[in-house]
């Protein structure tokens, strides 16, 4: 494992979000980049999975619930192999296969149909039932934001894993603490979602979600606890990477212009 080389692709596909919402015109900046660094580890240390093969029944299935971050699995997935990075260019336009959310059949490699809000962490609690049902030996990676988890059918998922103790579910918490309206703690506060968590019977692991050692190994502890499902929360910073738009809720559903794209992928680029 090379934690640096790990890093640098994090930063070439913060480059590739840039890039994709200045040619879309519109679509989701801040979470995207906050949790590039978590898809860096994903796509290129931790999941099994085969670009040439999509729907080899050993993979890996990673579920992204909260789908208007699209724009960093597309670019992931495109580094990754599973198409051209020429294809980024298309996010959002008419007919292409990049939808505004990930759409189940419309590009190989995505596991589920995503846009209403709360709704990834059900389809991954059964992805991970039925899994555990036929022996499989592959798991599930559920990605979350924390601002979904206003949304109740959230939490109904939450007991339901818990309840029957899905240990090959880790879902991921995207904590940066905004929303499209303002910081979580003002329109819902969650805190503590640690508490909350083990109160439904889950494994709790909190990291720094820009740290890809933490975040390599909070995976590889996941994988280790065998009598309930994990969470882990990933403390980031939304826009993490470009200082005009880091921590600021604004980013949230706003795309870059012209100058703002050039100023961002100028900083993007001293950070190689």
């Amino acid at each position: 494992m090379n934690i640096h080389k790990l890093e640098e692709t994090a930063n070439l596909i913060r480059q590739d979000i840039i890039k994709m919402l200045l040619e879309a015109g519109s679509g989701h900046t801040a979470g995207s980049l906050g949790m590039t660094d978590i898809f860096a580890a994903l796509y290129f240390h931790i999941l099994n999975y085969d670009p040439a093969k999509p729907g080899w029944s050993g993979r890996d299935r990673l579920v992204l619930s909260n789908g208007h971050i699209c724009p960093v699995l597309y670019a992931s997935m495109a580094r990754a192999g599973y198409f051209p990075a020429s294809e980024l260019k298309t996010l959002r336009k008419l007919g292409s296969r990049l939808q505004g959310h990930p759409h189940r059949t419309s590009l190989p490699g995505i596991e589920t149909t995503s846009g209403p809000l709360g709704s990834g962490l059900s389809q991954a609690a059964g992805l991970a039932l039925a899994g555990r049902m036929d022996k499989a030996s592959w798991r599930v990676i559920c990605l979350t934001s924390d601002g979904e988890h206003d949304e109740g059918n959230t939490w109904e998922a939450v007991m339901f894993a818990g309840k029957n103790k899905l240990h090959n579910l880790t879902a991921v918490i995207d904590r940066n603490n905004i929303q499209i309206d303002g910081f979580t703690e003002d329109v819902m506060p969650l805190d503590s979602l640690r508490a909350k968590y083990e109160a439904f019977n889950w494994h709790v692991i909190e990291i720094d979600g820009h740290n890809m050692q933490e975040i390599i190994n909070s995976f590889n502890k996941a994988k280790t606890i065998l009598e309930k499902p994990t969470v882990i929360i990933a403390h980031t910073i939304p826009g993490k990477g470009v200082s005009f738009m880091e921590g600021k809720y604004e980013w949230h559903g706003k795309s870059p212009n012209k100058e703002e794209t050039k100023r961002a992928l100028a900083e993007l680029k001293n950070h190689d």
